[in-house]
């Protein structure tokens, strides 16, 4: 039928354009003879009759051959078999199509649409089963194909007409409170079971199929039998005679003369021209006659709506939900690898080139920045898609070449991030500062790798490689290379393995530099996704039920191992001992922050989905299996018995293993979890490193202290390992004290034995229940270590940490408090002992807690005193005030507390200190010991003439009244103290108006006479106060003098003012005023507005 090839001229698009379909040029008559109905195939028939041939074979040819290559093959093809051809070339998977509509239905650590897997490709059965769709926003049903099915069951399509490879109809959208009705026609072109190319006149401008594409595609695959079926249009008009065929251009040009008129008086003139490139060409195009033998047999995407979509999430920045729709992106590449689309390379083409043109590359590397971690996972995840194309095993060499070319391209660019996610040299590596590190050389040498680095050298590796096809054929394999004679190179002379030397020498040596936990490739999460896939048990009905956006575990069951020679493994059991091993496999923690960020993230990921898997027998028995496995792996194991310094540490994963086994194999759990307690990169002692065998193992030497940046992460995820552990070991002494002693071995930092000692407490102190004092035990000796561990050291939460523990061993009971009291200088500081510690025991509430009697209470209160005196020994400035408080009720005590201040005050304590036990003493009724500490405390103050506001004066007025009220010899025995003192005028006369005004001696001291008169100024002891503070007005004067400006002359007017009143206190105060004044006329003359000031009020 195609004799010749050529296109049109370009021509205006009409108002519902066909789509940009393939278009061939068709010339032979077509077949005569009556046309078959819909034949068998549908649902209605199926069940009636098996298959015909014709249909098996128009199947067979309808998904491989291109329409053109079958006209070419045979001279005459009968229409019946034509119409089977071209009915079965319409895609028949809905999973398909839900492919193009949405994203995929599993992204890791996200929700999307769920679609469960129609009838295969090539199957006898029409699909109509598909589970749904579950979007990110709600119910999904915003989803093209959720609205799209929705569109269909509710009956909006119409005037469905499939011509030959192209489908045509209506689409109604219903009327909503904002939108009127709207109809949209749709045309959809395919081939070879795949939409070639969609036209809709919704508009829709995005990368996937709109929802009444969606609708027309379903409606196709579920009501074949519905849809009215013509042969390329085509063949049709060979069967028209001239007439016919005028009459139908005639009636076209009537229907549609706005749209298609000038392009036929175009067409029809170059048609009458004989020398026009039109008449050149044999046969006329057909966009309804299928592709040709040289088109790309490949679904329609819209490369621009790509392109377009990844550069609005990269421009977003990580906002909005950009970064899960970039995920989801990814995920759609994997899903149409999966379904062998190649689509999958072209569309992560597109997604690359956008990656390489974001601005922030260069930004990031002209800085020597790192980029954000949410973009480093998007790169990762990058790399590793193309390392996926590339190892396609259905893919051509010439495809595989193009590839290689293209990411080489990609990595020789400056601004291609590299693999580790830094940018290399322009980071500091600390490892390579250290003189002992074996690989500061290699590192300096390593040679640049960036993300797409794995990608290229996987081109170099191919299917049919010996090594890996011996490994496929055979259920056990060892590496020839490690084989010598029948004798294995990992064995020695008497057949036992060669880490148990190692082990019986306590050394170990790292035989994995790059672990499967944490790789760039997800090894481990791959190989169980695709084996917990094989088991996977789907809902089939998610669709019609309307789910909700909540997320659901997955539901598995066990498939057998296809040709396994028991028959009792399973996919299922396969996938958990993969990820079991892979967890468990000792390997080296990598350099940089990202690396081992990503170690975290990758072992948290892989025990979610190992969470998700409800453990039957066999299940257990696996894990069991490999526990054991893990256990006694030598220096393969995490878990062995001895481990590098520098493992990643196992505690994420034995937490899950405790947390599994425990109800089955509680021996194993506990033996298990406390052997991955360790964290031996903090140890000060760690075993040499071993140069091992150069088959087996690489070394790496021990003394080289890697900068371990996800440590906190770490040390708190050994924080809740051990929490586990308590636990489920509540009530169990022998477990307990198994895993206390675990805790004081293994665990280094206080705040996370602080958190421990706080959740024993709570689980063994239930609201409901008496408490279990075997675990309160155990809280009061993490409890006693936190204090120990954090007593030299500053910690913000010490206080806190004190207080609890003595909450706990109230708790506990009298003999742990009386312990803490005897022990307190291993525990606290003397200020914590006495002011914290001994004032909370000896507290009202703490008596009461306990029921204590009076013997008890004695013990207690004794032990307190005693705690209290060598406090104040050790710490007089802090602690005597407390020790005092403490030992009131104990004369001796007491006095033993009192003679330590008494001794301390002439050396290491500050006035303050002593004027507060002085007030202290005064409130405790010993007048006589507050003016005593009063006294020593004035011979440590010095109050200079500009010092009125300091925070001393109060306790200098206040042991000044001590003194009057204790009597005259008192006043005079402080006043000389005081003058040395204090030279402030303003205090000083305070201090002289208030003793004027009353007779000393008020105090009433048993056995003193007061004689009740007032005291004169002009007899000892105020007339030595009284020149003093003369004396401190006349100095105070004239240095204020020095540097005064003239807004402070009014307030110097009234300092002048106070001064005369003091002055005329002495009996010729008036004329030494006069004299005073005269003498600032005279020096100070040249402040002409000021000693005017001063003679408008003075004279």
């Amino acid at each position: 039928m195609a004799e010749g090839r050529g296109e049109l001229p370009p021509q205006p698009p009409l108002h519902l354009s066909l789509p940009p379909a393939s278009k061939r040029l068709c010339l032979r008559p077509a077949p005569r003879g009556p046309g078959p109905g819909p034949g068998p195939g549908f649902p209605n028939s199926r069940f009636r009759c098996p298959e015909s041939l014709l249909d098996c074979a128009a199947k067979a040819v309808a998904e491989k051959w291109a329409f053109e290559r079958v006209e070419e093959r045979f001279e005459r093809i009968p229409e019946p078999v034509q119409r089977r051809i071209v009915y079965w070339s319409f895609p028949r998977n809905e999973r398909e199509i839900c492919m193009y509509s949405s994203f995929q239905c599993r992204v890791a650590g996200e929700e999307g649409p769920a679609v469960g897997t129609g009838a295969p490709a090539g199957s006898g059965a029409v699909p109509g089963g598909v589970t749904s769709t579950t979007g990110a926003a709600g119910t999904g049903d915003g989803l093209p194909f959720r609205r799209g099915i929705r569109l269909l069951e509710t009956g909006c399509v119409e005037n469905v007409l499939q011509v030959g490879f192209h489908l045509s109809g209506t689409v109604t959208e219903p009327a909503s409170q904002s939108e009127p009705e709207v109809t949209h026609k749709v045309a959809i072109s395919f081939d070879r079971c795949k939409i070639t190319s969609v036209t809709c006149g919704c508009g829709n401008r995005d990368i996937f199929y709109c929802a009444h594409v969606v609708a027309l595609s379903l409606y196709r695959i579920r009501k074949p039998e519905q849809v009215k079926l013509r042969l390329p249009i085509s063949e049709t008009l060979f069967q028209m005679n001239r007439d016919q065929l005028q009459k139908l251009v005639q009636y076209l040009i009537t229907a549609h003369h706005t749209e298609v008129l000038p392009t036929a008086q175009k067409l029809a003139d170059e048609i009458l021209s004989s020398n026009s490139e039109i008449n050149q060409v044999h046969g006329a195009p057909d966009p309804t006659a299928g592709a040709s033998i040289d088109d790309d047999n490949c679904w329609h995407l819209d490369e621009e709506q790509v392109r377009e979509q990844v550069k609005l999430f990269l421009s977003q920045g990580g906002y909005y939900g950009s970064g899960k729709q970039l995920n989801s992106m990814f995920a759609k590449v994997r899903e149409m690898l999966r379904m062998r689309d190649s689509n999958g390379a072209r569309m992560l083409t597109l997604i690359t080139e956008q990656f390489m043109a974001d601005p922030r590359l260069s930004l990031w590397r002209q800085q020597g920045t790192g980029m954000t971690d949410k973009c480093r996972q998007l790169w990762d995840e990058l790399g590793a898609l193309w390392v996926c194309i590339v190892l396609n095993p259905h893919c051509k060499s010439e495809e595989k070449s193009g590839w290689l070319k293209q990411l080489k391209k990609w990595g020789d660019m400056d601004i291609c991030p590299l693999e580790d996610g830094n940018y290399g040299s322009e980071l500091p590596n600390i490892t390579n500062a250290l003189p002992q590190s074996n690989f500061a050389q290699d590192s300096l040498a390593r040679p640049r790798r960036t993300v797409f680095t794995r990608a290229m050298e996987a081109c170099d590796l191919h299917w049919q490689d010996s090594h890996l096809q011996r490994i496929i054929s055979c259920d056990y394999y060892m590496s020839p290379a490690y084989q010598r004679e029948g004798e294995s190179l990992l064995f020695n002379p008497q057949g036992l393995p060669l880490w148990l030397e190692l082990l019986q020498r306590g050394t170990t040596s790292t035989t994995n530099l790059e672990g499967w936990v944490g790789h760039p490739l997800d090894p481990i999460g791959c190989l169980f996704t695709t084996l917990t896939e094989t088991c996977r048990v789907e809902d089939d009905n998610a669709m019609d039920t309307g789910d909700s956006g909540e997320h659901k575990p997955p539901v598995y069951h066990h498939v057998p191992v296809w040709g396994c020679p028991d028959g009792g493994e399973s996919y299922l059991a396969l996938a958990l001992e993969v990820a079991l091993m892979g967890m468990g496999q000792q390997r080296v923690m990598p350099e940089g922050l990202y690396a081992q960020d990503k170690v975290c993230r990758n072992e948290e990921q892989i025990v979610a989905k190992l969470q998700e898997m409800e453990l039957d027998d066999l299940l257990v028995q696996t894990l069991r299996k490999q526990a054991i496995l893990l256990l006694e792996g030598g220096p393969f194991s995490g878990l062995g018995d001895v481990i590098h310094r520098e493992s990643v540490p196992m505690h994420t994963f034995a937490k899950y293993l405790f947390s599994a086994l425990l109800p089955h194999d509680a021996d194993l759990a506990y033996k298990l979890a406390l052997k991955a307690m360790r964290l031996p990169v903090l140890e000060s002692m760690a075993p040499s490193g071993d140069l091992g065998h150069p088959h087996h193992g690489i070394s790496i030497v021990p003394s080289r202290y890697p900068r371990w940046f996800t440590l906190g992460h770490l040390e708190s995820q050994q924080c809740e390992l051990a929490s586990t552990m308590l636990t489920a070991a509540k009530g169990d002494m022998l477990r307990l004290r198994t895993v206390l002693e675990a805790i004081q071995k293994n665990i280094h930092s206080s705040s996370l034995i602080f958190k421990l000692a706080q959740d024993a407490f709570k689980i063994a102190t239930p609201a409901d229940n008496p408490p279990d004092i075997t675990l309160l035990n155990v809280a009061l000796e993490l409890g006693l270590q936190v204090m120990r561990m954090t007593l030299s050291t500053l910690n913000w939460r010490r206080r806190e940490m004190v207080r609890w523990l003595v909450t706990c061993a109230t708790e506990v009971g009298l003999r742990a408090l009386v312990s803490i009291l005897q022990s307190w200088y291993t525990l606290f500081t003397p200020t914590e002992a006495t002011s914290i510690v001994a004032a909370t025991v000896m507290s009202h509430n703490t008596i009461l807690r306990l029921s204590l009697d009076y013997p008890q209470r004695e013990e207690l209160a004794s032990c307190a005193r005693t705690l209290a005196l060598q406090c104040s020994m050790k710490d007089p400035q802090n602690c005597a005030l407390s020790a005092l408080t403490l030992c009131e009720k104990d004369h001796i005590a007491f006095e033993t507390a009192y003679q330590i201040v008494i001794d301390a005050a002439s050396t290491g304590m500050t006035y303050s200190q002593l004027f507060t036990i002085a007030r202290y003493m005064e409130h405790r009724g010993y007048p006589l010991r507050a003016f005593k500490l009063a006294s020593l405390a004035m011979t440590h103050l010095n109050l200079a003439y500009n010092q009125d506001t300091h925070p001393a004066i109060n306790d200098v007025l206040w042991a000044c009244a001590l003194s009057h009220s204790l009597g005259k010899n008192e006043l005079a025995a402080i006043i000389p103290l005081v003058v040395k003192s204090v030279h402030c005028a303003t205090v000083l006369s305070d201090i002289l108006r208030r003793c004027t005004m009353t007779a000393p001696g008020l105090a009433g001291i048993p056995g003193r006479r007061n004689s009740g008169k007032l005291m004169s100024t002009d007899k000892a002891p105020l007339r030595q106060l009284l020149d003093a503070t003369i004396s401190a007005y006349i100095n105070t004067t004239h240095s204020r003098l020095t540097h005064i400006s003239p807004r402070h002359y009014g307030e110097f007017i009234e300092f002048l003012s106070k001064a005369r009143e003091t002055f005329l206190l002495a009996q010729d105060g008036h004329i030494q005023f006069a004299q005073f004044i005269d003498n600032l006329k005279q020096i100070y003359k040249g402040k002409k507005k000021l000693m005017m000031l001063v003679r408008e009020r003075f004279g």
